[in-house]
């Protein structure tokens, strides 16, 4: 008789049961992952009238394979580009509900005798919101282009980044047991050091790689290629002090930004899901119902600093990034959930045995709670807005609307730190990392196996000097004397700018370049032997003399980098036929409902000039149920049209005041002789014998022909082309005075 492994019947059992579960759920249009969940509680030791899982810790290596493919595939669909579109309205929105909801977490928890551990992972673990949820309960209820919606995927961008730093910082948290200002910036600076340095490797290296090898990556071998390089990220991140999670989630947004990014995305997906799946229901065998029943008072109470923390410190945290009360809002009641981040913080304070064992349970309850609540939050959150809206004061509103026009408007162009930092910052930030890795690698791989053969002598020393000096000497000549970011493509005044800026910013690239250049010399020669500085002269005039060498080769660096970089927006153009698009790259398509005091009320799309006078393509009309797409010129503007208008967040804020202001346009008052009267038209009229649009009545008497009557018969509204005749007797609305004076 075969005997079956227990792993192979476990993951059967997994597999159908999760398989049933999500089929219902699916059916009962909730999110597959509490599906999930249920199907692992069904699994799990507490429930005895189903079969459990006996090879747990197979099945807690799969999990957390599951948690690398599932921050593999968040990476793919991350890309690092994403987070310079987004702009800055996501990244204050997204730092200050983080922010935010961390305290609520701690808060919350010390004020239930939690100990400081615990206080700190349930802040983690508040303070981020599920991507995967969002996004599927956008696509489930059409909502994707709406202006709230494409604010709410930027802030989930910038909190993918942060919840990465999260972990790490809470991994060093729980070995240290201590959270210090100092560790926390060590922390962050190793972080940001380490995805610069992967960032830079990797966008010059993985199309290289991919184009040698084009011709022979099948899809087979791709999803090969690209799950071997995800694990070999995984192994890198793990001997450099980081988590598994973070390789898998920075090799991700890497091959996203490659041509084939696309393509590995959708082969990766079966993979993942499968995977995801299985750490999923890892997390609901965790579910102890003993547990949520006794502290089921503290699930609802950490329910509800959930919801209304975020609901309350997303709103805020838009309003204060210069959007709009609606779209605050509703972007507030759209985050209101936790999800994959706040699992695998959860994982990681059990795996590192710093939390209680309730905690976790507790976790996840919230977590399903608040994923049943999402659809419906979504939904309300027009009505939650017109509820505020109708309750705040005019003032307040006012105040709103001219501090929301002024951070639209608010520009970085006039202001020369910011075009410093454009032009040379970040090339200044990018050589140094990589001055500063190459100097790391020679000091304690290079030199160290070397040593190990022929001893470390001062010889040895001041060879490995010579070596590193010539291997960073295209990246030094960057720092000291490279051309700006941007060199040919000034216009006149930036140029201008630039050439009354270059005193100050020579000064600091020299002072910059020269501490580098000390610090990478002191790595491999005694303070002594560099004392006076004449080593470090030395080597500063060896650079220059290397000018030659460094110029060429560092261009045709960065030319490759630069181009690899764009190759994806190239491919895209290409694939267009280079057919222009509608709108920049950076415009958004935003949502507007016409006011009924908006002066654009009642006027063609040509006589509103909207695409004239602030540069706005109008996308599409809304009316009832009727859709008007790509309108023309001469379709009217009419109060409660909802109008989707493509644009900058400059122009689409100096627009958004006259369509939908609150304040009635100022209008002369009504005159008491205007109203209804009639007159008989005689042959001696001018009016005789023309039509009601050509014979210039309307504008004689500033009124409208509502009715004629002639020979019996009543016309009530008559045509502007019926002929006027004599005898007839017509009725206006317009001004009596001026109709008197007819006669």
């Amino acid at each position: 008789m075969h005997h079956l492994p227990h792993l192979i019947e476990d993951l059967g059992f997994i597999l159908i049961t999760a398989a049933i579960v999500s089929l219902l759920f699916k059916k009962l249009k909730q999110p597959v992952v509490l599906g999930y969940l249920i199907a692992g509680f069904l699994l799990g030791p507490w429930f005895t009238h189903y079969p459990t899982i006996r090879d747990m810790e197979s099945i807690s290596i799969w999990a957390e394979i599951g948690v690398v493919f599932l921050l593999f595939g968040l990476g793919l669909e991350f890309s690092f580009k994403k987070l310079k579109k987004v702009g800055k309205s996501a990244s204050i929105t997204a730092a200050f509900k983080i922010i935010f909801m961390f305290g609520a977490g701690y808060l919350a928890g010390r004020s239930l005798s939690w100990s400081v551990m615990d206080s700190v992972f349930m802040g983690g673990i508040l303070s981020v919101s599920s991507t995967a949820i969002i996004v599927r309960a956008f696509e489930e209820m059409n909502l994707k282009g709406r202006n709230f919606v494409n604010l709410v995927f930027g802030v989930l961008v910038v909190e993918d980044l942060i919840a990465i730093l999260m972990l790490v910082v809470l991994t060093s948290v729980a070995v240290t047991k201590t959270l210090s200002g100092v560790e926390l910036a060590y922390s962050s600076l190793k972080l940001g050091f380490f995805i610069v340095l992967w960032f830079l490797l990797g966008i010059y290296l993985l199309p290289i790689l991919m184009h040698k090898f084009a011709h022979h990556l099948s899809d087979e071998i791709m999803l090969i290629v690209s799950l071997g390089l995800c694990l070999m990220m995984v192994i890198i991140a793990t001997n450099v002090g980081f988590s598994p999670a973070l390789g898998a989630f920075v090799m991700g947004s890497l091959l996203a930004e490659t041509r084939e990014g696309h393509r590995i995305e959708k082969l990766i997906v079966p993979v993942k899901d499968l995977f995801s799946a299985i750490f999923f229901v890892s997390v609901g065998m965790l579910i102890d119902p003993k547990i949520i029943v006794a502290h089921y008072d503290i699930i609802l109470i950490l329910v509800a600093v959930n919801v209304f923390g975020k609901v309350l410190s997303t709103s805020i945290g838009a309003l204060v990034s210069g959007r709009s009360l609606k779209t605050s809002v509703q972007a507030g009641m759209s985050v209101a959930q936790i999800g994959e981040f706040s699992f695998i913080i959860a994982t990681l304070g059990l795996a590192l045995n710093v939390t209680s064992g309730f905690l976790y349970p507790i976790a996840v309850a919230v977590s399903a709670i608040t994923t049943f609540m999402t659809p419906y939050l979504i939904k309300s959150s027009d009505r939650v807005f017109e509820y505020i809206d109708r309750r705040v004061p005019s003032s307040i509103r006012e105040g709103l609307a001219r501090y929301e026009a002024a951070m639209a408007t608010n520009s970085d162009s006039d202001n020369p730190l910011a075009l410093i930092w454009e032009e040379y910052g970040m090339k200044i930030v990018l050589n140094s990392v990589l001055v500063i890795a190459i100097t790391l690698a020679m000091k304690h791989w290079a030199l160290v196996f070397v040593a190990r053969q022929f001893g470390n002598t001062f010889a040895l020393q001041i060879t490995a000097t010579a070596v590193t000096l010539i291997l960073i000497a295209p990246f030094l000549w960057a720092i000291f004397v490279g051309n700006p970011a941007h060199h040919g493509s000034y216009g006149g005044s930036t140029l201008v700018r630039l050439r009354r800026l270059q005193l100050g910013v020579t000064a600091v690239r020299f002072i910059i370049g020269f501490i580098l250049l000390s610090v990478v010399v002191a790595q491999f020669i005694p303070i002594w032997a560099i004392s006076g500085g004449l080593v470090v002269g030395a080597a500063i005039l060896g650079v220059f003399l290397f000018t030659k060498y460094s110029e060429p080769l560092y261009k045709r660096i960065e030319t490759r980098f630069v181009s690899h970089l764009n190759d994806n927006e190239k491919r895209e153009l290409a694939r267009k036929g280079n057919t222009p698009e509608l709108a920049p790259w950076s415009a958004t398509m935003a949502e507007f409902i016409v006011s009924v005091h908006s002066p654009l009320v009642g006027k063609s799309l040509l006589k509103a000039g909207i695409k004239e006078m602030y540069g706005i393509t109008v996308a599409m009309i809304e009316r009832g149920g009727v859709r008007i797409l790509a309108p023309t010129r001469d379709d009217l503007i009419l109060p409660q049209d909802r109008m989707y208008l493509i644009g900058t967040d400059d122009e689409l804020a100096s627009v958004r005041e006259r369509i939908e202001t609150r304040e009635p346009s100022v209008m002369p008052p009504v005159s008491e002789s205007f109203g209804l009267t009639s007159l008989t038209l005689l042959s001696t009229d001018s009016f005789v014998n023309k039509s009601i649009r050509e014979c210039g009545l309307r504008e004689a008497v500033n009124g409208l022909i509502v009715g004629l009557e002639r020979g019996g018969e009543r016309i009530l509204s008559p045509d502007s082309s019926i002929l006027l005749q004599a005898d007839d007797l017509i009725w206006i609305v317009g001004d009596r005075n001026l109709i008197n004076d007819l006669r």
